[in-house]
């Protein structure tokens, strides 16, 4: 397993926040030994992820009852640059990423695919809700026929969490904050320097 074990977080708490905070997985399936990955978001219940792909995506078809998948969550991640650190240290990359491995079961019944689609509508519009998916809302009918639903019974949960567990407490929050402050100014550059108004 690496990173070394004092980078590993095996706290099934701290892997269901980070799937909660950063719901969008990178979904990997395996034909013919070809990696096939899709990004799209997953909702975690009780052991499960559920999710629902565009029917038209090759990985659609590797999404059936007892298909293996392996399912990558990214949390926040950045540089470290020694010079925050109060004693000499070498540069890094701290981050927080949750790898896990699950069965797939396929969704077939269109009313179940319409209640997991408002359901993770529900999810993701908490805690404010101001928007409900309609289930009268003829959009919805001919949506389900374009995607394919999906759950992932979780059977093995890997968080790696390198965060400078390895530095003294000073250092450990000033790597902390370093990841705070560098992840809330870069999500501001990149979006000023490639969606300018």
């Amino acid at each position: 397993m690496y990173p070394p074990p004092h980078h590993q977080d095996n706290n099934k708490v701290h892997m269901i926040e980070v799937i909660k905070s950063y719901p969008l997985a990178t979904l990997i399936s395996v034909k013919n030994g070809e990696p096939l990955v899709t990004h799209l978001p997953l909702v975690y219940s009780e052991g499960k992820l559920s999710g629902h792909i565009d029917a038209g995506n090759p990985q659609a078809e590797l999404l059936k009852d007892g298909n293996s998948v392996k399912v990558i969550f990214g949390g926040p991640q950045c540089y470290i640059s020694p010079s925050i650190y109060t004693t000499p240290n070498l540069p890094t990359w701290n981050y927080v990423k949750v790898h896990l491995k699950g069965t797939v079961t396929s969704v077939e019944d269109a009313l179940s695919v319409k209640q997991a689609l408002m359901d993770m509508a529900k999810t993701f519009e908490a805690p404010e809700h101001k928007f409900q998916l309609d289930p009268d809302d003829p959009r919805m009918d001919a949506l389900i026929n374009y995607i394919k639903g999906f759950e992932i019974e979780i059977t093995h949960w890997e968080g790696k969490f390198k965060l400078s567990q390895d530095k003294s407490p000073e250092n450990l929050r000033n790597a902390r904050e370093e990841l705070i402050k560098t992840n809330q100014k870069n999500i501001r550059t990149f979006m000023e320097k490639i969606f300018k108004l």
